[in-house]
């Protein structure tokens, strides 16, 4: 294809393309994603639904001034009514989903039905998927010895930070979200220095920081308790509750800053764990050299694992994800696809 033609890629050329092959030929879906790093998850999610009539391809925005990548450069190609039944966009919900619509991204990324979102915050949320995190230290060091409860951590996190989050997304929701925002919400719910043997204590300071500023924003909107608890209630039908509340925080903030500390901790500990046993079952001085060169250079990255962890399948986003994209694809098999119209979906 010319470059010319790729600049100017919208539903109507894909599907004039389609109507080039034979008949027989599967139907091509083009699916733009926000960053590179988006092509792999979001191949993990339309893969299992391409059928021997239809298939997808995922890549970012064909014509994007100065390789812009993001959100907003995906979208653009909506707003300029290039989407459609063989163009659709796929991105981070971020707050988009939670804030229903509060704001124009919010009522694109929620209401049109060529849009997807991830209903957790982004994909690093969902890499970090609580109960897959013993089984990505497993393929970092090679050692599955369970040292320490990394999912009931995360579902402690949640509980201390959830009712500071219902503030952020209240705040969201209103013109003065500027007075709080998600930049605010992490730096309160900031852990600092990982450990292992004073976890607990690390959660009892969360706990009292986020108690802290609670009581400042009732103090401020002494008027909001009922809108508050409203927020609350249409958050948990959202699919939000004080167990997985880090699944719906800033995915960087998350990946960066609570779930990388905690796994280098982890890691590093089965690591020496199994250097010691590898020293003391060996015969002598050269097994024991060659052991540990064999095994150190079986150790795997941290971050490369956690960015390909695919165990979020088996979360309820997931499934999500693809109901909408199962019934996206049902209205298309239909013969008045043609009508689909933006409050068919999310």
């Amino acid at each position: 294809m010319s470059r010319r033609l790729k600049e100017n890629l919208s539903s109507r050329y894909l599907e004039a393309a389609n109507r080039l092959n034979s008949k027989n030929a599967r139907r091509k879906i083009t699916a733009y994603v926000e960053s590179y790093d988006d092509v792999f998850f979001w191949r993990t999610v339309l893969s299992p639904l391409e059928t021997d009539k239809l298939y997808f391809q995922v890549m970012l925005p064909t014509r994007s001034p100065h390789l812009e990548r993001g959100k907003k450069a995906v979208l653009m190609n909506l707003l300029s009514g290039k989407m459609g039944e063989n163009l659709i966009a796929c991105v981070d919900a971020d707050y988009d989903y939670l804030i229903q619509g509060a704001t124009q991204t919010s009522q694109l990324v929620t209401h049109n039905p060529y849009v997807f979102h991830t209903y957790a915050y982004a994909i690093e949320n969902l890499q970090c998927y609580a109960p897959s995190l013993h089984d990505v230290c497993v393929a970092v060091t090679l050692n599955d010895h369970d040292i320490f409860d990394m999912a009931e951590f995360l579902r402690q996190y949640s509980q201390a930070v959830f009712p500071l989050f219902v503030w952020n997304i209240w705040y969201y929701r209103t013109p003065k979200y500027k007075d709080f925002t998600i930049t605010d919400f992490s730096r309160v719910v900031e852990l600092g220095n990982f450990s292992l043997r004073h976890a607990p204590e690390l959660l009892a300071r969360l706990r009292r920081k986020v108690g802290v500023k609670v009581e400042q924003l009732k103090r401020l909107n002494p008027n909001a308790r009922e809108s508050y608890q409203q927020t609350k209630e249409q958050l948990r039908q959202l699919g939000v509750t004080a167990d997985n509340t880090y699944l719906y925080i800033q995915g960087h903030h998350l990946f960066d800053k609570v779930v990388l500390p905690m796994l280098d901790k982890v890691c590093d500990q089965l690591v020496r764990e199994r250097q010691t046993e590898i020293s003391q079952q060996s015969l002598h001085s050269t097994q024991r050299r060659n052991e540990l060169s064999s095994y150190s250079h079986s150790i795997d990255d941290i971050t490369s694992v956690l960015k390909k962890n695919t165990a979020y399948q088996f979360s309820d986003a997931f499934r999500h994800i693809q109901a909408d994209v199962r019934d996206f694809l049902d209205k298309l098999a239909q013969p008045a696809a043609s009508t689909l119209q933006p409050a068919d979906y999310h």
